[in-house]
């Protein structure tokens, strides 16, 4: 058990974390309304590309989640900014929904490829295009690597399979955006006066969110709910600093362990 530190900042995965599609981790809106009264910013961090950020949160507000769109970093913001870095054209791998977050970057004659999940375009023309780009020396953006996430009828394939093999077939490695990566941890930190030792992570994957987290320095609980498959916290080391059944449970034990006494009076 850590000892009670300078907790400034908790991170909240969504996808599997709060919600699955369009329904809510049970209690999931409470607990996150008990959090909003300890003395911790709260942001949430996904790597989700099916939907633009509006979107997004046009569905938690649906769920009776109270959030602000400035609350929410994505792996497409992320992403933009670092199409905007490098001002490349992209070949965008997206589905149509998440192009919002694009809007204003130039596309034409692409000379990147930038790919995160999208399920409607992972067909054999428009990987060989990606492919070609490749082959041609166009860098690979990942929006993120995940192998795979909790959809309502089950798990399902993630980006990072296609990305893998795009690596694969072309020798390239790609530029990895979201998480587990640290830049994508750090930069969600950036402005909240908030360092890596005084933030905690908690979300549905092991590997991504609570082992990127931990290997940025926070602190990480995963929850037993979306992705989660038993024994998940053995599968990386370090293990979880915590694991609890669900988001509840995870705010209990930030409340109960991780707060000094005063902060919560």
């Amino acid at each position: 058990m850590a000892s009670r530190r300078a907790l400034k900042t908790v991170l909240i995965d969504l996808s599997g974390t709060l919600h699955i599609e369009d329904t809510a981790v049970p209690g999931a809106q409470e607990a996150l309304a008990r959090l909003r009264h300890a003395p911790v910013a709260v942001k949430f961090v996904t790597n989700t590309t099916k939907e633009c950020k509006r979107t997004l949160l046009e569905r938690l507000r649906r769920l009776q989640f109270d959030i602000e769109e400035h609350e929410i970093f994505t792996s497409l913001t992320a992403a933009r900014n670092l199409l905007e870095q490098k001002l490349v054209r992209p070949l965008l791998l997206v589905e149509d929904s998440a192009l919002e977050d694009f809007t204003g970057i130039e596309t034409h004659d692409p000379n990147a490829v930038v790919i995160g999940l999208a399920p409607d375009h992972f067909n054999y023309q428009t990987l060989n295009k990606a492919f070609r780009l490749l082959l041609e020396g166009a860098p690979l953006i990942a929006i993120h690597k995940a192998r795979y996430y909790k959809r309502k009828d089950g798990l399902a394939l993630g980006p990072g399979p296609f990305v893998s093999g795009l690596e694969y077939a072309t020798d390239t490695k790609a530029i990895v955006v979201g998480k587990p990566e640290q830049t994508f941890f750090l930069e969600a930190l950036r402005n909240l006066n908030c360092s890596p030792g005084e933030a905690v992570m908690i979300g549905d994957d092991a590997r991504d969110d609570v082992g990127g987290a931990q290997n940025t320095g926070m602190l990480g609980i995963l929850v037993k709910t979306g992705k989660y498959r038993a024994g998940d916290e053995g599968r990386i080391h370090p293990p979880p600093h915590m694991t609890c059944d669900s988001f509840p449970q995870a705010v209990d034990y930030i409340l109960q362990h991780l707060l000094k006494e005063n902060d919560l009076h």
